[in-house]
């Protein structure tokens, strides 16, 4: 196979996986100013108040950073 045909068949993949992420992207941007796509995130088991409750291996990060 030619070179040029190779080089060619790449390009228009390329050109064509850019066309279908350009229309995906236009749709969320429509999907977004209508407002008709949420971002909702389900309450957990268990967690009371506004503030979630953070697993006990990340609540003493602070000081397993260390520096100043």
């Amino acid at each position: 196979m030619n070179k040029n045909v190779v080089i060619a068949i790449v390009l228009g993949a390329l050109v064509l996986i850019a066309g279908v992420q350009a229309f995906q992207l236009f749709t969320l941007k429509n999907k977004l100013a209508e407002g008709s796509y949420s971002t909702s995130v389900a309450p957990q088991a268990g967690a009371s108040g506004s503030s979630p409750q953070l697993p006990s291996n990340l609540q003493n990060l602070p000081s397993m950073v260390g520096g100043c």
